[in-house]
């Protein structure tokens, strides 16, 4: 065979060996590109089952909405010293973000399936069960920071279905939806309001906008009392008819925002939302719950109906019990909810019966803490919205901003 020839022979088998290979490459890369989709799922499913962490690989979660201060602390911004300090805070911060993500694809699907018709109670443990497999409950490390609040009309907050209760939502009922995921005790507290008659939305747009108003004045060295002012103009800006007769939207000045500790939901500091307030400044680093009540009563809330909320007191000491079954249900509530609130329902979940006694022992040891319903005037309507933020040294962080409100 002529040099020539061989050499031809030769490359056609090198190319041939070199095709192969190529295939062989393009196989194991087609692989990989499938076990790497099987990891990384590009969206949540209908209704929601993938656990958020699964939705992030990277372990870093969603920034919320960023504020700037106003101009006295604008510095802050470009300051090296408070960069600094931020990146020392990222792992506390990334937590408080994936329990706002969580939050978020909650409230979302809620919002798709909640309807005239449906059972209270059923739709609270829809969203229980939602929340506990989104943020992956493990414990006091992960899961549900405080009972889902579906207080309706007259009723301003800390309302939810006891085991047994029939009622049902109606098409004229004004819900506010108010409930709370955490992750390591970075507790996120956000609320909307449900009305499905538009005769409200003036209302429900009315406490909307305080709320909105009360983020934009929040920030280090404001002083709380500011705060609750600028609230209330905007809140009694607003009227609302119902029913032909016109009503003055009022803020509630017996409700508050408050600060927000790890596993204490109220930290110390309350946010008004009516003038005359605290001189109390905020400071760099708090949490807040940024929340407002409009109402169409009085603007004054009492204690009243059944209580289903309570709270283990944050610094309560040892305190000596006699009987044997409320030392029992204090050990259960230490375990699974230390310092969080907790309601009935969830006792029940865990295999508690006949417990009613001894949890009033506990409340009455001031063990315990009960939080019964805050109800206005009989006939009002009262709507709330409220965000979790976060005074970063170099900015405003609204945590729970989603694009629904």
């Amino acid at each position: 065979m002529p040099e020539s020839a061989k050499e031809e022979e030769g490359q056609e088998e090198d190319d041939a060996v070199a095709g192969e290979s190529q295939e062989v490459a393009k196989k194991k890369k087609k692989k990989k590109n499938k076990s790497k989709k099987k990891k990384e799922p590009a969206e949540q499913t209908d209704p929601p089952s993938i656990p958020v962490i699964d939705l992030f690989p990277s372990g870093e979660f969603p920034e919320g909405e960023i504020q700037q201060y106003k101009d006295d602390n604008l510095w802050r911004t470009t300051s090296e010293e408070k960069r600094e300090l931020e990146r020392l805070e990222k792992p506390m911060y990334n937590a408080v973000r994936q329990a706002a993500e969580v939050h978020r694809q909650v409230r979302k699907y809620m919002r798709s399936i909640i309807k005239p018709g449906m059972v209270m109670i059923d739709m609270c443990e829809t969203l229980e069960n939602t929340v506990r497999k989104l943020i992956s409950e493990n414990g006091l490390q992960a899961g549900i920071a405080f009972p889902t609040g579906c207080s309706l009309n007259s009723v301003a907050a800390h309302w939810t279905p006891n085991s047994g209760d029939t009622t049902v939502l109606q098409y004229d009922d004004v819900m506010k939806l108010d409930f709370g995921t955490h992750i390591d005790g970075c507790i996120v507290d956000c609320a909307f309001t449900v009305a499905f008659n538009p005769m409200f939305d003036p209302l429900l747009e009315a406490s909307r906008e305080a709320t909105n108003t009360g983020i934009k004045e929040a920030g280090i060295d404001v002083r709380l009392c500011d705060v609750g002012a600028a609230i209330q103009e905007v809140m009694e800006s607003y009227e609302v008819e119902i029913n032909g007769k016109t009503f003055r939207v009022k803020s509630i000045r017996n409700l508050n925002g408050h600060s927000i500790g790890r596993y204490q939901i109220h930290a110390g500091k309350s946010v008004p939302i009516v003038k005359g307030g605290e001189q109390t400044k905020m400071e760099e680093g708090e949490f807040y719950a940024i929340e407002t009540f409009g109402s169409t009563g009085k603007g004054y809330v009492t204690e009243n109906l059944e209580c289903s909320h309570y709270m283990k007191a944050f610094d309560v000491g040892h305190v000596p019990l006699r009987l044997p079954r409320a030392k029992q249900l204090l050990a259960t509530i230490n375990k699974h909810f230390s310092t969080l609130a907790f309601c009935r329902r969830y006792l029940d979940r865990l295999g508690e019966t006949k417990y009613l006694m001894a949890l009033k022992n506990l409340c009455d040891a001031g063990i315990v803490q009960p939080y019964p319903p805050l109800v206005d005037t009989r006939n009002s309507y009262v709507s709330q919205f409220e965000h979790t933020i976060l005074l970063r040294p170099t900015c405003k962080e609204v945590i729970s901003r989603g694009d629904d409100y």
